[in-house]
C-alpha cells in the first residue's frame, strides 16, 4: 500500500509529509498565539502536536502550486488566495458539524465573519511561496534520511495516536460516554498519550 502512487509521489511519501507538516502547523501556531496570548497556547483541537489543517493544506496546495516554482508574485497571489478559501471552507464546515470554529479573526481588520482576515490571507501568501520554493525540499530530505520500513512504523505509530487523540476529543465534543459504549481501548490508548 505504502509504495503506491498518488499524483507523482508514493502514499508513504504523501502521508509522512503530511504528518510532518500538521505538527510544524501546530508548532508555529502555538508559539505565536503564545506569544500573543503570554502564556503557552496548544493550538490543536486534540492534546497532541498535531494540526491536520495544515498538513492537508500543505500536501494540496504543493501538488497544486508547484508548476509555479520561481514564479514569486504569480506564487504568492495564489496561495494567498487559495489557502484562504481552503480556511473558510474549512472554516464553515467546522460551524456545521462541529458548531464551533477554532480561530476567531473578528477582533482582526478586514474579515469576514471571523472566518477569514487579510492579516492571514497576506501569510498565506508568504507560506506558499516557502512551502513550494524551500520547505518541501527539506520535508522530503528528512523523510528520505528515515530508514524506509522504520519510517512506515512511525507513520503508523504516528496516525494510531492521532486517530486515538481525535476519537476521545471528538467524543467529548459531542457528549458520547466512550467507557458506557465499551471503547476502553480508546479511553486506556489516551491515557497512555496523556502521561
Amino acid at each position: 500500500m505504502w509504495s503506491k502512487e498518488l499524483l507523482g509521489t508514493d502514499i508513504y511519501h504523501l502521508v509522512a509529509a503530511f504528518i510532518l507538516y500538521s505538527m510544524m502547523g501546530w508548532l508555529v501556531e502555538s508559539i505565536y498565539m503564545s506569544i500573543c496570548n503570554r502564556k503557552l497556547t496548544n493550538r490543536g483541537f486534540a492534546k497532541g502536536p498535531f494540526c491536520p489543517i495544515y498538513g492537508f493544506g500543505a500536501v494540496t496546495a504543493y501538488f497544486l502550486l508547484a508548476p509555479l516554482k520561481g514564479q514569486y508574485i504569480k506564487l504568492y497571489v495564489i496561495g494567498a488566495i487559495f489557502a484562504t478559501v481552503f480556511e473558510f471552507i474549512v472554516g464553515k464546515g467546522m460551524l456545521k458539524f462541529l458548531g464551533d470554529l477554532w480561530w476567531d479573526y473578528n477582533d482582526k481588520p478586514f474579515n469576514y465573519k471571523g472566518i477569514i482576515c487579510l492579516e492571514s490571507t497576506i501569510a498565506w501568501g508568504f507560506y506558499a511561496v516557502g512551502i513550494i520554493q524551500f520547505v518541501n525540499t527539506g520535508i522530503y530530505w528528512i523523510i528520505d534520511r528515515v530508514n524506509y520500513r522504520m519510517g512506515i512504523r512511525m507513520v503508523e505509530i504516528a496516525l494510531a495516536f492521532v486517530v486515538v487523540d481525535y476519537i476521545w476529543q471528538l467524543a467529548k465534543v459531542f457528549h458520547i460516554d466512550l467507557r458506557a459504549k465499551g471503547y476502553h481501548f480508546i479511553e486506556k490508548c489516551h491515557a497512555f498519550l496523556n502521561r
